[in-house]
Parts: C-alpha cells; sequence; structure tokens
C-alpha cells in the first residue's frame, strides 16, 4: 500500500507498506515516491515526531479537545440550527440543520476556517493540535456571533 499525506507541517512524506511476504519480491529501486525517504521529508517528520513524543503534549491536546467539544456543545444547546457536535479530541464536526457547504463558507468569510464539509451535513471542524485556549475561545466567539445573527434571520 502506497501512502503520501502531509501531515509535517505542509511537507508531505511517502511511505510504501507492505507484508513480509510482498516485501520479499520488492528491490531496491523497484520502487520510487516523489516525496518517499527525501532528506528534508524525513527531518520534518522526525521533528514532528519529537514534538508529538514530548512529555505533556498530547495531554495537552486531549484537554484542549475537551474544552473546544464543551464549548460546542454549548452553542448547540443554545442554537438549535446545531444538531449535534461529533467527534473526539480535536477532531470535531458540527451537524447542522442548513446548507453545511454555505454554512462553512460563511464562516470563512468572518475569519473562521474550517476543513470542509461531509455529506452528512456536518462542518468538520480539525484545529491545529497547539492551538491555545485564547485561539478556541476567539473562534467561538466567531461562531456565536455568526449564530446569533443567523438565527435572527
Amino acid at each position: 500500500m502506497c501512502s503520501c499525506k502531509g501531515n509535517r507541517r505542509g511537507v508531505s512524506a511517502g511511505a510504501c507498506l507492505a507484508t513480509e511476504k510482498a516485501a520479499k519480491y520488492m528491490a531496491v529501486g523497484m520502487h520510487g515516491s516523489t516525496f518517499g525517504g527525501n532528506p528534508l521529508a524525513t527531518s520534518v517528520g522526525n521533528a514532528v515526531l519529537e514534538e508529538l513524543l514530548s512529555p505533556g503534549f498530547l495531554k495537552n491536546v486531549e484537554i484542549r479537545g475537551k474544552y473546544l467539544k464543551n464549548k460546542l456543545e454549548d452553542l448547540a444547546s443554545k442554537f438549535p440550527i446545531i444538531e449535534e457536535v461529533r467527534g473526539k479530541g480535536l477532531m470535531l464536526g458540527i451537524k447542522v440543520k442548513a446548507d453545511n457547504q454555505k454554512f462553512a463558507e460563511e464562516l470563512s468569510h468572518r475569519g473562521l476556517l474550517t476543513v470542509g464539509v461531509t455529506s452528512d451535513n456536518v462542518v468538520r471542524i480539525l484545529p491545529p493540535l497547539i492551538i491555545t485556549e485564547k485561539e478556541i475561545d476567539e473562534g467561538i466567539e466567531i461562531l456565536t456571533q455568526y449564530l446569533s445573527e443567523k438565527s435572527s434571520d
């Protein structure tokens, strides 16, 4: 299986995964990848891995995820346009009773970027793992203002 993901601060890194049975038929040079194993991608990947494994980093991600989800659930209890808050950690989604594409676009015009939408009318919220409580509060304020205006329409 070939895989490539830009999860190293925007620098893509590729990988080829194979079972031992399949790998025995692969020799050096039989498989290439634009982003596989180059010095930049490898160095950036190592730096990101060191940060992820640093003491307290993932605990902080868990804390921020709970904080954000609680804030979103509070909004859901006040604004019926939000049907449900889904997800775990900092991978969250807001299921809305509206056109989710338009919802996300209108938020982006206000400075709140979302990752996109799903076919189940969900607006995806995937902030960076290094997000601060202050940044979460700023995003919630933008969302609150938008929802207040939308509910008065």
